[in-house]
């Protein structure tokens, strides 16, 4: 059924959400993901010595018997060894502890493998209003908390057998493996009255070689060496997803290096300027003078289009997609001086960033309490009427992917009542360098668009939403289609 469409061989990622844009719209093509390998990259079993320890704590085997079995390409003794151990160590669980166990390892570690380049991917499939699937041999346990976060709402996977709440240890049905997948595929097609042959399947192993078979739109993704020479022999395009690596000594003294950096340049800053005995004056020297010291000893690269709006006009409000605490450098960098934050209160008892933000003026407000927190904004009006800017995160808190996530209002009744522009600012890549619950950093480059100033005084505080909502979807669409770089565009390092 498969037939070559658009470019084959080696692709890149940009050509890959150029072929789904130029192809059919319309929920009734499918975009059918495969999870492990695909979407996000596998974890490692455990050695031999590491399984014996872990029998000796059930909740640990039990997480990681959910962890370690999301891999990419696998053989059948594999694959049959995972589910032996599943129903072994699963039996007698309850959905509900295994439910609370998924969603517990995705926050802290699974959204650390997701792939970007197939979230982008997704986001293409989503813009062309396909009907996205993900189908896993894995079980709902450890796909659904993915799925969520990432906009999908059609899962496949293998269903295990429940009897009163409770885990039998044992397969209910067919598992999703091999033909079983594509036959899973195949019937959900028939009942959503998709057109498979129009549509789009992407997997990294030969065991899904019948899935990628079934569709008229196949890629390789990361392809295993049974999965290559199909692709090379068929003419399907083939993706290479770059793996989401654990931090290495190198990265840990590159993050040392980058907190003596931070630290000795705050430091340096607030000297240079101290004789003037102005504290703004002495704030303004911190930020620039600790950010660049902070980018050349991790040696972090930032890639800036444009940032012309990032001087002027001021005062301004500039709101910002946040993912990683590595934002505060790179705004800091972005910005230069004149401005200030507006932070969660946790960030007080952080020993490095608490006692910074607060000498640069910061205001931090307790998000578990509203009025608290609007009483705590209303002088930052008098702030931006006295010439300083204010940068805040309106999502709110950072999200684990480059999913943005609803915007509270705040940022822009404070914009509003003070007069002044809203300016977004979007970051790409910057989770990447540093993951949302790690302080490591790794090298890389940061790209960081400065969108033209929005005018919200004319906007009717009482009916915002919808305004609001388009400033959200400038980030969403920035994100997908990232603006071409000037030939001058601003590159530190």
């Amino acid at each position: 059924m498969s037939v070559p469409c658009g470019p084959v061989g080696a692709i890149t990622e940009d050509e890959a959400v150029a072929a789904v844009r130029s192809g059919p719209p319309g929920p009734h093509i499918a975009a059918v993901f495969d999870f492990g390998g695909t979407v996000v990259h596998g974890f490692t079993p455990p050695s031999g010595p590491r399984r014996f320890l872990l029998r000796r704590d059930p909740r640990r085997a039990l997480a990681d018997s959910l962890l370690s079995s999301i891999r990419g390409a696998r053989g059948e003794g594999e694959y049959e060894r995972f589910l032996q151990r599943t129903m072994h160590t699963w039996a007698g669980r309850t959905e509900s502890e295994l439910t609370e166990l998924g969603e517990d390892l995705f926050r802290h570690t699974i959204y650390g493998h997701l792939y970007p380049e197939a979230w982008r991917l997704i986001r293409a499939h989503e813009g062309a209003g396909h009907t996205i699937v993900l189908a896993t041999c894995l079980t709902r346990f450890q796909v659904l908390p993915a799925a969520r976060e990432l906009g999908v709402e059609h899962v496949l996977c293998t269903p295990m057998a429940v009897q009163d709440g409770v885990l039998t240890g044992h397969v209910d049905g067919k598992p999703l493996w091999r033909t079983g997948k594509a036959e899973a595929v195949r019937r959900f097609a028939r009942a959503h009255g998709l057109d498979l042959p129009n549509s789009y399947a992407y997997a990294d192993a030969a065991p899904d070689l019948p899935l990628l078979e079934l569709v008229g739109r196949p890629t390789a993704v990361n392809p295993d060496p049974r999965t290559a020479i199909e692709a090379t022999e068929r003419n399907w395009p083939v993706l290479a997803f770059r793996p989401r690596q654990p931090a290495r000594l190198r990265d840990v003294a590159r993050t040392a290096a980058g907190f003596a950096g931070l630290l000795g340049g705050a430091a340096a800053g607030v000297a240079a300027k101290s004789g003037t005995r102005d504290q703004r004056r002495m704030a303004d020297s911190m930020i620039t003078v600790a950010a660049g010291a902070t980018l050349r000893a991790t040696g972090v690269r930032l890639r800036v289009v444009g940032a012309e709006y990032a001087r002027s006009p001021r005062p301004a409000v500039f709101i910002f997609n946040h993912q990683s605490q590595f934002d505060m450098v790179v705004l800091a960098e972005v910005l230069g001086a004149g401005f200030t934050g507006i932070v969660k209160k946790e960030v007080t008892g952080n020993p490095i960033f608490g006692p910074l933000m607060r000498f640069a003026g910061a205001t931090f407000i307790d998000r578990s309490d509203t009025a608290g927190a609007k009483a705590a904004l209303a002088p930052v009006v008098e702030t931006l009427r006295g010439g300083l800017s204010i940068v805040i995160a309106p999502e709110g808190t950072r999200s684990l992917t480059p999913r943005v996530g609803r915007f509270k209002k705040g940022a822009f009744h404070i914009a509003r009542q003070a007069g002044v522009p809203i300016i977004p600012v979007v970051i790409r890549n910057a989770g990447e360098i540093a993951w949302r619950n790690s302080a490591i950093v790794r090298k890389g480059v940061v790209d960081v668009a400065v969108l033209p100033p929005i005018d919200v005084g004319g906007w009717d505080p009482r009916a915002m939403d919808a305004e609001i909502e388009r400033v959200r979807q400038l980030f969403v669409d920035t994100l997908l289609d990232w603006p071409a770089p000037a030939a001058d565009a601003a590159l530190t390092s």
